[in-house]
């Protein structure tokens, strides 16, 4: 029995789908927070609430694997280290969507990311790690805005981004999920092609034949950018700091990992980029 936690976000529900190309339905939990919301995934829901152990514990229970789709709450170290706890508990592997590079990188982003490494591989469950790099969704915002801006804004220069689809990460920890010899393993998924932030604003002029260029900022006024466009303080500068771990190479790298595990080419940015405004 293979069970996705975070199963009702963007990336589980592609996760659900993919697995149930691959195993029936019957073998395929969805672990939620509101249980309600999985309602439309076809396979059986059960409440995990990160913040209540005794309801993970009983959405694992029978679990031969475990997808651990890192959270976004401030405390999601502990709240990672209790769906740990319980696949250890289970005697399921676990698989862990973390960060690029996250035992290197000096990005704040990867810091909860390394510290979750750090307690996966120290509590002796078998496990799966899947770094994932930027996906193509997350610039979705800046892509839209772009034609009435003129501008893509950003602070990360002229450093190359190996995006994907999220998509193409479901495909491959589905992949995981229902294949063999990963135990053990550490991947570094990203996209097969790299693309700077000027080739993001030349591919939106080309679909939208509006001038649209990218002007380089600094790290704080990038921060004040996104902020002012609605991202909380925080967030803001933790996206600014991304950037400029992007201008030193941070997101750069294409092993081909992803695209030997999904058996098919990675989405390029241009190809997003037509889907958003074609």
């Amino acid at each position: 029995m293979i069970v996705v936690t975070g199963a009702t976000g963007q990336l589980g529900r592609l996760v659900i789908e993919e697995l149930k190309k691959r195993v029936p339905a019957e073998q395929v939990v969805a672990a939620a927070r509101t249980p309600e919301k999985g309602a439309d995934l076809g396979v059986e829901v059960r409440q995990a609430d990160y913040d209540r152990p005794e309801t993970v514990r009983s959405a694992l229970r029978g679990a031969t694997r475990v997808l651990l789709i890192s959270g976004l709450d401030p405390n999601r170290l502990q709240q990672h280290s209790t769906v740990v706890d319980a696949a250890k508990e289970a005697g399921a592997t676990l698989v862990y969507t973390s960060a690029p590079g996250a035992d290197t990188t000096e990005a704040l982003l990867a810091a909860d990311h390394r510290a979750t490494e750090e307690y996966i591989k120290a509590s002796g469950v078998t496990y799966t790690i899947l770094r994932n790099n930027w996906y193509n969704e997350v610039y979705a915002p800046a892509i839209t805005a772009a034609p009435q801006l003129g501008a893509v804004h950003g602070a990360a220069g002229d450093g190359r981004v190996a995006s994907a689809s999220r998509a193409d990460y479901a495909a491959a920890a589905a992949a995981v999920l229902t294949g063999e010899g990963h135990d053990g393993k550490v991947y570094e998924l990203s996209g097969d092609t790299t693309w700077t932030r000027a080739d993001l604003a030349a591919e939106i002029a080309a679909v939208t034949g509006k001038e649209v260029v990218y002007q380089d900022l600094p790290k704080d006024e990038y921060a004040g950018v996104l902020a002012g466009a609605g991202l909380p303080v925080p967030f803001a500068e933790m996206m600014a700091d991304v950037d400029v771990n992007i201008a030193r190479g941070w997101l750069s790298h294409t092993p081909g990992t992803l695209r030997d595990l999904i058996g098919r080419p990675t989405q390029p940015i241009g190809e997003y980029v037509r889907s958003l405004l074609a």
